[in-house]
């Protein structure tokens, strides 16, 4: 069993019986929850679009179109996409293909850059208002160097977006993995230099990043949320994209996603910390078992997001 798994429990919920066990009309919560891709229940006919209604028929109110092997839509596709989530209240966005590394050679780079501004391009067609995308790898550079590279990469592609009129935010991930661009620093740097840039914060890729167990305390997730609002002051934490999940690792770092339930990962101290802080935003489950899992974190952030409410009016 890797490091991060948790032998799994019986699982109550089935797809069939998610919408009943959301009871909660999403629009009373400062946070948006949904899923990265299209929710498993979704009837195989529905499609993306589909996906959107069923997110809403979940009473969940985000989804996270996963183009993470190419960007191959029409603009008819888009049309319906977004005129589903106009219609049921689904914030879009969009997760871009997997193969983009900001510190790539030219020529990989000439090809990541063009993968990036389609995602963009079709995302924003499809109603989308944020781009997450992974940022690559160190390669053999050092992470100063790495981090200059990219951050020049993103500010052209930010700049050829903003001349194409497509008004999105580019949200560069955290990565699970030492080799990896993509620490909370780097994230919060690159926001800050440029512009229309803002974190996807994947909290599972913190906790496995450093291979050891480490950020899995309400401690540390209340220092990383603090972290965040003095980067980047107010929008920091009320513009929040947040991806979550269980997660496997080794001393090296991410394996592979994990369902909550099987995973050692303390979900509901998270969630208290995001309720404690006053965080706005959305956040996204890749869990493998998504919508289950996504019910699950609405309704435990719900109780934390309550407690909350009430302990501020009680001065």
């Amino acid at each position: 069993m890797f490091v991060g798994a948790r032998r799994a429990r019986p699982c109550s919920l089935r797809c069939t019986t998610i919408a009943s066990m959301s009871k909660t009309a999403h629009l009373d919560l400062p946070i948006r929850f949904g899923t990265v891709g299209t929710p498993l229940s979704t009837p195989k006919s529905g499609g993306s679009a589909g996906g959107v209604q069923r997110i809403r028929e979940l009473s969940l109110s985000a989804l996270e179109l996963a183009w993470v092997q190419s960007v191959r839509i029409s603009d008819e596709a888009c049309a319906k996409i977004r005129a589903a989530a106009e219609e049921h209240d689904v914030a879009i966005s969009v997760h871009a293909p997997y193969y983009i590394n900001l510190n790539a050679d030219a020529e990989s780079w000439a090809t990541g850059r063009e993968r990036l501004l389609a995602a963009a391009r079709a995302g924003y067609k499809a109603g989308a208002t944020d781009i997450v995308f992974h940022p690559g790898s160190y390669m053999k550079a050092t992470p100063a160097d790495a981090y200059r590279v990219s951050r020049d990469r993103l500010a052209e592609v930010t700049d050829t977006l903003r001349a194409e009129g497509i008004n999105v935010i580019l949200r560069p991930e955290t990565m699970g993995k030492s080799a990896m661009l993509g620490t909370l620093e780097e994230v919060i740097a690159w926001s800050q230099e440029v512009e229309n840039v803002l974190p996807c914060v994947d909290f599972a890729h913190l906790h496995a990043r450093a291979g050891d167990g480490s950020f899995n305390t309400y401690e540390e997730f209340t220092a990383a949320l603090r972290q965040i609002a003095e980067g980047l002051g107010e929008r920091g934490l009320k513009q929040m994209h947040i991806h979550f999940s269980g997660i496997a690792y080794t001393a090296k770092g991410e394996k592979h996603h994990l369902n909550l339930a099987e995973a050692d990962i303390d979900y509901k101290a998270f969630f208290r910390a995001l309720a404690d802080m006053g965080v706005v935003g959305r956040v996204l489950c890749e869990t493998p078992n998504l919508e289950e899992d996504a019910v699950l974190m609405q309704n435990t952030y719900r109780q934390a997001w309550a407690k909350a409410v009430r302990k501020a009016a009680q001065g």
